[in-house]
This record gives structure tokens, C-alpha cells and sequence, in this order.
């Protein structure tokens, strides 16, 4: 769940706003002010979101160790919780600029629901591996 909320945020606007004629929306991968395109600094949320979903295809891949898994989705929280800040951050700075009219877009949300997602991954790797530790000691 985590992979789909983030491929589906990389697409979707983070913050926009209808500001007369000019439409300015907020996306992972740039900002759009009418027709000119702005890509520093805001391609670091895009590039946090593929580096944790990038990780998060290593952690389903290593089923194998469970241990791994477990650091690895650590590891993904760190980086969910930057991609997070970012967002908020770029989205907070907007809204100081533009204070009437805008709204948040799905790509904001997405970013909370993948980190839920990747808790309760976690979440259920550990009592996984609690419950194989358990088993191997009443051997």
C-alpha cells in the first residue's frame, strides 16, 4: 500500500490555487505558475518518494530476514517522514504567499497514508518474527 500511495502522490498536486486567470499548483516534481515551470528546490519531495519507494520494494523483496525487513522499514519511516516535512514545509511557504483561496491536493494525504501503511508493516513483520521466535524456542 505504501508503493501505490506514493506512485499515485508523485502524480497528483500537493497544493494549488485559482488565483484569477493564473492557476499555481504544487506538485512532488515541480511548481507550475501559469505556464513557467519551477523545479528546484521542490524535486526533493519527488526524490525522497522514490528513494522510499525505491526501499520499499527492497523490504517486500527480502522476506527471507526478517530483521532486515524490519530495519529497512525504519530506514523508510525516516524517509517518509522527510518526504512529509518537505511537502508541508513547500506547501506551508505557499500558503503564506498566497493566503486566500487555495486548497491541499491529494498528493499531501497520499503522503500520510503511506506512512500508516508502512507502520503497520512494521507492525506486522515484528509479530511475525515473535511468533517464529516462539515456535523455535518450544523446539
Amino acid at each position: 500500500m505504501t508503493i501505490i500511495a506514493l506512485l499515485v502522490a508523485l502524480v497528483q498536486p500537493i497544493w494549488q490555487i485559482q488565483e484569477g486567470e493564473t492557476t499555481i499548483v504544487l506538485t512532488p516534481f515541480y511548481l507550475l505558475k501559469g505556464s513557467v515551470y519551477t523545479y528546484l528546490p521542490y524535486t526533493i519531495t519527488a526524490v525522497l518518494a522514490v528513494a522510499a519507494i525505491t526501499l520499499a520494494i527492497i523490504e517486500i523483496r527480502r522476506y527471507d530476514n526478517r530483521q532486515m525487513q524490519i530495519k529497512l522499514g525504519a530506514l523508510n519511516t525516516l524517509i517518509l517522514a522527510c518526504y512529509m516535512i518537505s511537502a508541508v514545509w513547500f506547501a506551508s511557504e505557499l500558503s503564506k504567499d498566497y493566503p486566500a483561496g487555495f486548497q491541499y491536493g491529494p498528493g499531501l494525504y497520499l503522503t500520510f497514508v503511506a506512512v500508516i501503511s508502512n507502520w503497520l508493516a512494521i507492525r506486522f513483520i515484528r509479530r511475525d518474527e515473535r511468533i517464529v521466535q516462539d515456535s523455535n524456542r518450544l523446539r
